[in-house]
C-alpha cells in the first residue's frame, strides 16, 4: 500500500467516524425528544465538526506536501483557516 493510499484511507476513516457520530446524535435527539437536549447535542456536534475538518485537511496537506509548491500549500492552508474563521459564531 502506498503512502497516498494510507493518507486517503485515514481521511476517509475520520469522515466515517464523523458521519457515524452525526447519525448517532440524530438518533439521540429523536430518542430524548426534547428541544433542550437536542440543542445540547447539536452544540457538541458544532464543536466536533471543525475539528474533523481541520484534521482531514491537515492529513490531505501532509499527503500533498512533497508534490506541490510551498506557495500552493500555504494557499490551501489559508483557505481552510478562512473557512473556520468564516463559520465561527
Amino acid at each position: 500500500m502506498t503512502d497516498e493510499t494510507q493518507v486517503v484511507r485515514s481521511m476517509a476513516l475520520l469522515r466515517f467516524i464523523a458521519g457515524s457520530l452525526e447519525i448517532t446524535a440524530a438518533l439521540l435527539m429523536i430518542r430524548y425528544g426534547k428541544v433542550g437536549i437536542a440543542l445540547r447535542i447539536n452544540a457538541g456536534l458544532g464543536l466536533f465538526g471543525p475539528l474533523i475538518l481541520t484534521a482531514v485537511s491537515l492529513l490531505g496537506l501532509a499527503g500533498l506536501a512533497g508534490r506541490i509548491s510551498l506557495t500552493k500549500l500555504g494557499i490551501v492552508a489559508a483557505g481552510v483557516f478562512l473557512i473556520l474563521l468564516g463559520t465561527r459564531q
